[in-house]
Order: C-alpha cells, then structure tokens, then sequence
C-alpha cells in the first residue's frame, strides 16, 4: 500500500509534530507534504529528502516567516499537492491538510487536531490579539476568514474518516463538519519519565509564550503568593510576561527535551492555564507523578482528575486560579505520586499506534 502524510506546517516541534513523528515511524516510506518547511528546527527529526514542500518555499524568507498573513491563499496550495499515485493519505491537521485533493480510489484518514480555531470558535479572540491592527483591517480581515471558513466545510467532506485527538475536538468536528470522530488521544512517550516522590519546592510551566495560553494568570498568582515559578518555552508574549514578573518568577527560554524532563521531575507541581485541545504537557507532568494545576476546558479535562492527579480552576482570572491554587495546597499530601504515574500510562505511545492500526483497517477494508 502506498502511503503519504500531509501536515499543516514543519516549522517547529510541538504536540502535533510528536504525531507525525510517530505515523512517520508506523509508515517509513511514506513522503511527507507539507506548507512550509524549516530544516534548521525540524530537520533533524524529519530530514529534508523525505519532506515535499509546497510552493511557499519560493516565496521570499521574510515572507514565509510571517506566513499567517497568507492564509486566504493556504486552500489553493494545499490543494497543488499531487496525491494521485498513493492508495492511503494520513493528513495530521489542525487547519489547511484534511483539504487535499484525492482521487477516488485514495482513501483519507484525517487525524484532527482542531478545525482550525481561528475560523471557528477563536475568530473574535484572534481578532482581539491583534492590538496594533486598524479596524478597517480588522474588517477586511474578518471577511477573508469568513471564505477561508466556507472552504473548510467544504473541504471536510473530502475526508473519508475522521480521528479527533480528544472528546473535546471529537465536539468541534461533530458541530463545525457535521462528521462523526473516533477519539485517539496524541502518543505522550511516558517511559522517557521517571516518577519521583521528592521536589525542589518551585512549580513549573513549560509553553510557548503566547496571549492564547494566558501564562500571564499564572504569573499574576505567583507574583502574589511569592512561591518559585520556572517558565520554560518561548513567543511573541515573553518580553511582556517578564516585565510583569516579580524576582521569584525565572524565565528558562526554549531548552531540549532532556532539560524539560529534569525540571519536569524535580517540580512541585505543573501549571497548564490555558485552554487546549489536548495538551501533552500535563500527561508528561503525571508521568512524572507530578500533579497538574490545569484550566478546567479542553483537553485537560480528559486527562487530569481533580483531586487524584491535579485539580482544576473553572475561571480564567485571577481569583479563578487562586481558587485553584488553594485547592491544589490543600490536597497536595494526599497526591500519590504512583497513583499519578499509573494514569498517565493510559496515554502511552502504544495505545495511540493501536488505534491509528485499527482506523487504517477500517478505512481501507
């Protein structure tokens, strides 16, 4: 069986790309097509002869670096890629690659990260990010994503069988594409993690620093209580968040997988603020036997039970996550750090490779 997997963008190494990672390990031959690639971050993880790109990489670097400009022109290029010769596509998509093109004897299996949020239920929060854009553009804007939004529909009908990374995203396709969705939740390499029953007194977040991930609650609860917080990941948002920190707050930057996992095991606790439609980083934490503090939407949800490996704050305010903070203070005796460890290893990279088997069965039985 010839076998190709579409992804949105190589152009960082985050949850969605730790999926393709692992459906490039279940298919080795099979080519990867992608938007945009960058070969200095992901090169080393999915080498440059097996990726095809498309026709953004003859635009210039500054160009493709600002490449969410491009949007209104993403549909028209995903829809380039000649797929005609495979008999199975895997796109890993959380935007524009459930929208490629194929024949009829090519079956589709999409694994779903989100419809892409800034078109569905995000687009007057987005809007709202943009501080220093007009209201006239704004505007323009607003209806460039309402014809990106009307292809996306379109295009989910094009998907022979639909994978949601979590219930939460098995809800969006369900209301955004009218299509049904087995869950199958992200592989999270558990065995990399050590569970350990001590800690260094200093609780963490590991994030990209960006407004959607609203580290600057975590920020202001800290900056109250004076406890130790370490950061460690990087954006657009971190020159603001620090100024706003007080000394007891330490910005790490971006730091490698191995450095994660040492302050990962070492840490009191896990902050998660924001809302995800999965997120690796808390099961990462229990794998740890660490207990997670998470916002009480999304993914997290699916993965942290409150007063068992975590607790949750329902708010996304200030006096949300100190009502959370207190539970978590009050509870944190009574975590058991192998009660923490057993349930993350529902999440093991096994489980996921089980069932993109069986879902690959049944799309092409």
């Amino acid at each position: 069986m010839q076998v190709a997997l579409v992804h949105d963008f190589l152009i960082r190494l985050g949850g969605a790309e730790r999926v393709l990672f692992e459906l490039s390990k279940m298919y080795p031959k099979a080519p990867i097509y992608t938007l945009l690639y960058d070969e200095k971050v992901c090169g080393a993880v999915f080498p440059k002869d097996r990726v095809k790109v498309s026709s953004l990489k003859k635009l210039p670097g500054f160009v493709r670096k600002r490449h969410k400009y491009l949007f209104p022109f993403m549909p028209m290029v995903v829809e380039q890629f000649d797929l005609s010769k495979f008999d199975l596509v895997i796109s890993s998509s959380n935007a524009y690659a459930h929208g490629v093109v194929t024949n009829l004897r090519t079956k589709h299996l999409c694994y779903c990260h989100s419809p892409m949020r800034y078109a569905w239920d995000w687009t007057h929060n987005y809007l709202k990010e943009q501080r220093s854009m007009s209201e006239f553009t704004k505007r323009f804007v607003l209806k460039r994503i309402e014809k990106v939004r009307m292809w996306d529909r379109i295009a989910s009908d094009r998907v022979d069988k639909y994978i949601a990374n979590s219930k939460t995203v098995q809800d969006r396709i369900a209301k955004y594409y009218r299509r049904e969705a087995d869950v199958i939740f992200p592989p999270v390499d558990v065995d990399r993690f050590t569970a350990r029953n001590t800690n260094e007194n200093y609780f963490l977040i590991v994030s990209t620093l960006t407004p959607y991930k609203r580290i600057d609650l975590p920020i202001s609860l800290f900056n109250r209580t004076g406890m130790r917080l370490v950061i460690i990941g990087d954006g657009n948002a971190r020159h603001e968040l620090e100024k706003m920190s007080g000394p007891n707050i330490d910005f790490l930057g971006f730091k490698s997988d191995d450095i994660v996992r040492e302050y990962m095991e070492n840490c009191r606790g896990v902050i998660f603020a924001g809302e995800d439609d999965f997120g690796i980083v808390p099961v990462e934490a229990m794998a740890c036997g660490k207990p997670v503090l998470a916002y009480g939407k999304g993914g997290a949800t699916e993965t942290v039970l409150p007063g068992v490996t975590g607790e949750f704050f329902y708010e996304p305010t200030l006096t949300g996550i100190e009502d959370g903070m207190a539970r978590f203070l009050l509870n944190e005796k009574n975590y058991s750090y192998s009660d923490i460890r057993k349930h993350a290893e529902k999440f093991k990279t096994e489980v996921f490779v089980d069932g993109i088997k069986k879902a690959v069965k049944e799309v092409t039985r």
